[in-house]
């Protein structure tokens, strides 16, 4: 079957995108509003993009039914700082939760029990739930696609890492084996990581 994305509705899109790339690391990311309230939403279009300053990427869609933007990209326009926490499967259903379409005036650290801690460089809170805390400073924001229903791609520089010491090998680098790190696939369906297999890169 040919299928041609230009003949597609938004929403078949959307599903033709998320069962096509997968499985995908979630970003979930915390905020700090101009009124001092903690937001915290996860998204799924998220990727490294380099090492030299590290620096990650993530997209975060247009509220289609409210017709706006959502409110981590308001808070990320406003301060230029986030924290991007790693999703793993103790906290997978807290994670769920704050995808809710939740208002502004709503703090999800509270509303779903999990609890927010200092950083270090930035503003923004962390999860203290979560093993792997990143904090950022904005890059850059690209807008892309139409008008009705833009997506914002969000580049960020990681400037400081919070690292549960139990998941540090002896050369201190985080043992994937232990993180147990969740990924997005489509419709309602995530993945565990912990099933693995090795292979080596080839000399040539």
């Amino acid at each position: 079957m040919i299928i041609d994305p230009s003949q597609l509705s938004l929403p078949q899109n959307s599903q033709l995108v998320t069962g096509s790339v997968v499985p995908r690391p979630i970003a979930w990311v915390s905020t700090i509003a101009p009124d001092g309230s903690y937001n915290l939403a996860p998204f799924s279009y998220f990727m490294a993009i380099g090492a030299d300053p590290p620096q990650l990427a993530f997209s975060v869609n247009w509220r289609v039914r409210a017709n706006s933007k959502k409110d981590t990209l308001s808070n990320i326009e406003a301060s230029g700082e986030l924290v991007i926490n790693v999703a793993t499967e103790a906290t997978a259903e807290k994670m769920n939760h704050t995808s809710g379409e939740w208002g502004p005036e709503v703090d999800e650290f509270s509303a779903v029990g999990l609890t927010p801690l200092p950083s270090v460089k930035v503003k923004a809170p962390r999860v203290a739930e979560s093993p792997v805390n990143i904090e950022c400073r904005l890059n850059q924001i690209v807008r892309l696609g139409s008008e009705k229903a833009p997506a914002h791609l969000i580049i960020v520089e990681a400037v400081l890492w919070h690292v549960r010491d139990d998941l540090l090998t002896p050369q201190n680098t985080i043992d994937v084996k232990k993180l147990h790190a969740i990924g997005r696939l489509s419709y309602n369906y995530y993945t565990r990581t912990n099933e693995l297999f090795e292979m080596v890169r080839p000399q040539v």
